[in-house]
């Protein structure tokens, strides 16, 4: 019985889907039960497989890099000592 529900769990996983052409690039259509989160994706070949995985979220840092530096000039910011404190 355990055989049987782990072959129809796999069944389930998986999709017949048609190859088109999109310009000169092959594209298949993701049907909606195999979305991925976001909007970018990493695909590899292993062999004669072809692997598509959701790309991992890019880190704040990686995000703020690609920012343009801001074309404004701040005025300076006096930075005072701090008032001792007692302890």
């Amino acid at each position: 019985m355990l055989r049987h529900m782990s072959e129809k769990q796999s069944l389930s996983s998986e999709r017949h889907v048609r190859i088109f052409r999109n310009g000169r690039n092959q594209a298949v259509r993701i049907p909606r039960e195999f979305e991925f989160p976001g909007e970018e994706a990493v695909m590899r070949k292993e062999g004669r497989r072809l692997i598509i995985e959701p790309a991992a979220p890019r880190s704040l840092l990686a995000v703020l890099a690609k920012l343009a530096p801001l074309k404004e000039d701040f005025p300076p910011i006096d930075d005072a000592l701090p008032d001792p404190i007692e302890i």
